[in-house]
C-alpha cells in the first residue's frame, strides 16, 4: 500500500511516499479500514520535527486522525461490518502506525460510525480536535450554562470547535483571533465577542465584556505567554485549561489568589498509557458530536486539502502558524 513515512526527525522533507505492507488484523476485536482521508494536526508536525514518543520507531507513519470504510472485521467485532463508514483518532505517535496510509487497523471501540452529514474529508479533520475540546471544556472545566468562556486562539483547529461546544453547553463565548476575517469566522460559530489581540488590549476587552469580573472558563490553545496572561483574565473560582506546558519560571500567585482550578488536557494520554476505559470514553465523545453534526448544531472547517503525496507541503503550511480550521490529506484508490 502507499504510505507517507517519517524517515527521520527533521524538516518536512523527511516525509517520503513509499510502498509498505498492508496492516493485518491481530485480534478478534479489531477492524481494518480503507483510509479515504487523514487529518493533520500540530502534534504531527511536532513529532516529525522533534522525534516520536517511542524509541527506535522509525520509519513511522504519522497521523492520528482518519476516516474511511471498514474492509474487514475480526470475529469478536459486534457493531461494525465491511462497508461501514467510520472516523477515528488512532496511532501516529510511533507505536501503532498512523493514517498517512491507505489502510489502518484498530480496535472496534476506536472506529466509530461516521455522522451522515459529513464527507470523508470533514470527518477526518474532526476527531482529535473534538475530543480535545470536549475533554477540556466538559471534563476538565465542568462546563455548564451561563458561564462566560474565553477561547484563546478561537479560529484554530481546537479553538473553532471549542467555541461551538461552549455555546452548545449554554455558555457565552469570547475568542481571541488574529485578523478581521477570523473575527467574522468565530462570530459565525457563536462567539459573541471576538477580540483581535493584535489590535486590542485583551485584558481591557475582557474587563468590559464581563463587567470587571473576568471569565469563568478559559481554554488556552496557544501556551507560553498566553497562558500567563490568561491568569489575570479569570474570575475568582474560575477554571483555566491549557493544552500546552506553561513553561518554567511561572508564578502561580495570581492563580492562587483567585482560587483558580487549573487543568491540563492531552487527549493522547489514553493512547500513550493504554487506558482502555478512557479510549472508550473518547469514542463516546465522537458519537455525541456525530449526532450534533447530523442535527446541524456543529460544523468542522477544512481550510485546505492536499493529496497524500504532498504531506510535506501540508506540514510546511501548518508550521507557518496561521491556519484557520483544519488541513486534510486525501487518498485515492
Amino acid at each position: 500500500m502507499k504510505a507517507v513515512l517519517m524517515t527521520a526527525a527533521g524538516p518536512p522533507e523527511v516525509l517520503r511516499l513509499r510502498q509498505i505492507h498492508e496492516p493485518e488484523i491481530r485480534s478478534d476485536t479489531q477492524v481494518r479500514v480503507r483510509i479515504r482521508a487523514a487529518g493533520i494536526n500540530p502534534i504531527d508536525t511536532k513529532l516529525r520535527a522533534r522525534g516520536l514518543f517511542y524509541p527506535d520507531a522509525l520509519p513511522a507513519v504519522l497521523g492520528c486522525d482518519g476516516a474511511g470504510e471498514v474492509t474487514e472485521a475480526g470475529p469478536g467485532v459486534s457493531h461494525l461490518k465491511p462497508g461501514d463508514r467510520v472516523w477515528f483518532c488512532n496511532g501516529g505517535l510511533g507505536g501503532e502506525p498512523g493514517n498517512y496510509a491507505q489502510f489502518a487497523v484498530m480496535e472496534e471501540c476506536v472506529a466509530r460510525p461516521m455522522p451522515t452529514a459529513l464527507d470523508f474529508v470533514e470527518a477526518a479533520a474532526a476527531p482529535l480536535v473534538l475530543i480535545t475540546a470536549w475533554e477540556a471544556l466538559y471534563d476538565r472545566a465542568c462546563m455548564r450554562p451561563h458561564r462566560r468562556v474565553l477561547i484563546q486562539g478561537g479560529a484554530g483547529g481546537v479553538g473553532h470547535v471549542a467555541v461551538q461546544l461552549a455555546r452548545l453547553a449554554g455558555g457565552r463565548v469570547c475568542a481571541t483571533v488574529g485578523s478581521r476575517d477570523k473575527a467574522e469566522f468565530v462570530r459565525g460559530l457563536g462567539a459573541e465577542r471576538p477580540i483581535l489581540y493584535r489590535e486590542q488590549d485583551v485584558e481591557q476587552a475582557i474587563r468590559e465584556w464581563t463587567g470587571g469580573h473576568g471569565v469563568d472558563v478559559a481554554l488556552d490553545t496557544v501556551g507560553g505567554e498566553t497562558f500567563r496572561d490568561t491568569l489575570a483574565l479569570m474570575a475568582h473560582y474560575g477554571d483555566l485549561v491549557t493544552l500546552l506546558d506553561p513553561g518554567a519560571g511561572l508564578s502561580w500567585k495570581e492563580a492562587r489568589n483567585r482560587n483558580l482550578r487549573i487543568g491540563f488536557e492531552l487527549m493522547l494520554t489514553p493512547m500513550l498509557a493504554g487506558l482502555a476505559e478512557a479510549r472508550r470514553h473518547q469514542g463516546e465523545i465522537l458519537d455525541r458530536c456525530g449526532a450534533w453534526f447530523d442535527e446541524a448544531q456543529l460544523r468542522i472547517h477544512v481550510s485546505r486539502t492536499f493529496p497524500l503525496e504532498e504531506a510535506a507541503q501540508a506540514h510546511s503550511l501548518i508550521e507557518q502558524g496561521h491556519t484557520q480550521g483544519k488541513i486534510v490529506l486525501t487518498l485515492d484508490d
